[in-house]
C-alpha cells in the first residue's frame, strides 16, 4: 500500500459524476476513460490504496498524458482539485532521474537567477523604478485575501489606493525574458508605476508542475521577498501559481491591474476596425477565473470574435508542447482551424507559452492571422 502520495482529502472528493468528461481534451482526442480526470483520480486511487504498482506503465502514461489545463475544476460539483492532485501524482511519477530530459533541464536554467538576469539585459526586457508621472493611475484593487487553492473567482474592479501603487512591481518571466521581451516592455509602457527589479528570479510554476512540488514553492516564496507588494505578472500560469502559494491579495494578470483604465485609440487594420480573438490561459482562467477583463479590455480597442474554443487548451500547456509534441500539435490545430474560420486579424494571448504555441502554428500554416501578447497590443495602440 503506497498510502503517502495524495492528500487523501482531495483524493476523497470526487463523486466519479462524469461532469468533468466533456470538459477533458484528452477524453475528446481518445475517448478513453482512463484519459479523462475521472478515470485519472480512479488510477490515483489504485496508486494510493495499492491496487496497483508504483511503476504501472498506465500510471506513467496517464500522468504525463494529461495537460494539467483544470478546465474540469469550475465544472466539478464536488469541488475537487484537480490541478493539486495531479502536481502531487507527478511528484511520485517523476522522482529523481524519472523526470523528462527536458524538463530537468529547462528547471536547473530557471534556477539560475544571474542566467535569467543575463537574458533580460541581452534581450532588453524591462527595467527600471515605477514612473510618478502616472500615479493618478492606478490599477484596480486585487480580491480580498484568501487561503491558497481556492475555487476560482472573478476579480472584482475596484480602484485602488493610489499610496499603495508604489508597493506594485512587474514580474519578469523566464521564458518572456529570454524569448518574448517586448512583452514586459510593453506591460511596463502601460503601467510605468510599476517597479522592474531585474535581479528576480523565477516563480516556480514550472517546478510545481513537473514533479517538483516542493521546489515550486520554494522559488515562489523567494519571489514573493524579492517582490514585495503587490505582484503584477503578464502570465497567466505565474499568476495562478503564485496565487495558490503567496495567496490571491498578492498576485495581480496585468489585465485585472489595467481593468479600469480608459481605453485607448481603436486599433485598424486596411482602414477599418480590427477583428481580434482571445486564446484564455488555462490556469488563469481554470485556476483565478479570470476572463473577463482581458476581453473588456479588447472590445475597447477592436470587434471582438469569440472562439467557439476559447477556454479550452490551445496544447501549448508548460512543457506539455515539449514533452510530447505529437499531442500538442493535434490539440493545436484543430484550434488553429477556429482561428482561421473565424476571419480574424489578430490572436491575442495572455501568456507566453500559449503566445509561442500559437505563433509556431500560425507561422506553420503560413497563416495571415498574427498572433500577439495583450500587453504588446494595448502597447501599440497606445504609442504616439
Amino acid at each position: 500500500m503506497t498510502g503517502d502520495v495524495f492528500d487523501p482529502e482531495q483524493l476523497s472528493r470526487c463523486i466519479s459524476c462524469g461532469f468533468c468528461l466533456p470538459a477533458c481534451p484528452t477524453y475528446a482526442m481518445t475517448g478513453d476513460e482512463a484519459s479523462s480526470p475521472r478515470g485519472r483520480i480512479t488510477l490515483m486511487r489504485a496508486l494510493q490504496d495499492g491496487t496497483l504498482p508504483p511503476d504501472d506503465d498506465t500510471l506513467a502514461e496517464q500522468s504525463s498524458f494529461c495537460l494539467g489545463c483544470r478546465a474540469c475544476e469550475p465544472v466539478c460539483p464536488a469541488g475537487v482539485e484537480y490541478g493539486s492532485l495531479l502536481e502531487q501524482w507527478r511528484v511520485h511519477q517523476w522522482r529523481g532521474w524519472r523526470r523528462p530530459l527536458v524538463a530537468r533541464a529547462l528547471m536547473l536554467f530557471v534556477e539560475q537567477r544571474w542566467l535569467l538576469r543575463l537574458s533580460g539585459l541581452v534581450r532588453r526586457a524591462a527595467r527600471g523604478r515605477p514612473a510618478t508621472a502616472r500615479r493618478a493611475m492606478p490599477g484596480p484593487a486585487g480580491p480580498a485575501p484568501s487561503a491558497p487553492r481556492t475555487a476560482p473567482a472573478a476579480v472584482p474592479a475596484a480602484a485602488q489606493d493610489p499610496a499603495d501603487t508604489p508597493g506594485a512591481q512587474l514580474m519578469l518571466g523566464c521564458v518572456e525574458r529570454g524569448l518574448y521581451p517586448a512583452v514586459s516592455r510593453a506591460a511596463h509602457a502601460l503601467a510605468p508605476e510599476l517597479a522592474v527589479p531585474t535581479t528576480q528570479g523565477c516563480c516556480g510554476a514550472l517546478h510545481a508542475h513537473n514533479g517538483d512540488l516542493a521546489g515550486g514553492e520554494r522559488l515562489a516564496e523567494r519571489l514573493g521577498a524579492d517582490l514585495p507588494g503587490t505582484i503584477v505578472t503578464t502570465s497567466g500560469g505565474c499568476a495562478a501559481h503564485l496565487a495558490s502559494v503567496l495567496g490571491r491579495d498578492r498576485v495581480r494578470e496585468l489585465s485585472t491591474w489595467l481593468a479600469d483604465r480608459p481605453a485607448g485609440a481603436e486599433l485598424r487594420v486596411g482602414g477599418r476596425r480590427a477583428r481580434v480573438t482571445l486564446q484564455d490561459s488555462c490556469h488563469l482562467r481554470n485556476g483565478l477565473g479570470v476572463f473577463a477583463e482581458p476581453r473588456t479590455l479588447l472590445r475597447q480597442v477592436a470587434d471582438y470574435v469569440e472562439l467557439p474554443s476559447a477556454a479550452a487548451c490551445c496544447g501549448a500547456a508548460g512543457t506539455y508542447s515539449l514533452l510530447r509534441p505529437k499531442d500538442s500539435r493535434r490539440i493545436l490545430d484543430a484550434k488553429l482551424d477556429e482561428i482561421e474560420a473565424a476571419g480574424v486579424d489578430l490572436v491575442v494571448a495572455v501568456n507566453p507559452g500559449c503566445l509561442r504555441q500559437l505563433r509556431t502554428g500560425l507561422r506553420r500554416r503560413r497563416s495571415a492571422v498574427r498572433a500577439v501578447h495583450l500587453a504588446e497590443l494595448l502597447a501599440r495602440i497606445e504609442s504616439p
